[in-house]
């Protein structure tokens, strides 16, 4: 898998300050995608032991207190991204405790093949659904349009 960006501060993509991983790889290639540079799942850089070693070091900082891991992209559900994206939510989970992780994809929950529902499975909350330019509205919260739904899937995670 590779990665665009990452942030081991923010305070824009989920509650409170987070770490954030903008992936690469997304088949949805949505009209109006602010993230279009993300498409290519070989674009970008590769995300090695050494950059989840740094994600997981920077969850655990206590000096910076961080609510929880945020993945984004490109899709964190593309297929090529399954497989590390797994690796690093079983990681958060049982070495950052109490750390929640928010995920967006373009899939739909209804339409998230095993593979992914096996991920989802770790998330807290999923935001899913393409983006859709007739529908957007910036003024919704942690999401870009209408369409788009956040799904609180465990009892911590609700506001």
């Amino acid at each position: 898998m590779n990665y665009h960006q990452y942030f081991p501060i923010d305070v824009v993509n989920g509650p409170g300050t987070r770490v954030t991983l903008f992936v690469s790889g997304c088949e949805h290639q949505c009209r109006g995608c602010y993230n279009q540079s993300t498409w290519n799942p070989g674009s970008g850089h590769l995300f090695d032991e050494l950059m989840l070693e740094l994600v997981i070091k920077d969850l655990k900082d206590t000096r910076v207190k961080r609510r929880g891991l945020s993945l984004s992209g490109g899709d964190p559900l593309h297929p090529g991204n399954l497989d590390a994206i797994l690796t690093l939510v079983k990681r958060v989970k049982e070495e950052c405790q109490g750390k929640d992780i928010w995920l967006w994809t373009g899939y739909t929950l209804g339409e998230l093949s095993p593979a992914q529902r096996t991920v989802v499975a770790y998330v807290d909350v999923l935001v899913d659904g393409k983006f859709e330019q007739s529908l957007a509205d910036p003024s919704l919260v942690f999401r870009g349009s209408s369409n788009q739904v956040i799904h609180y899937l465990t009892k911590t995670s609700r506001p």
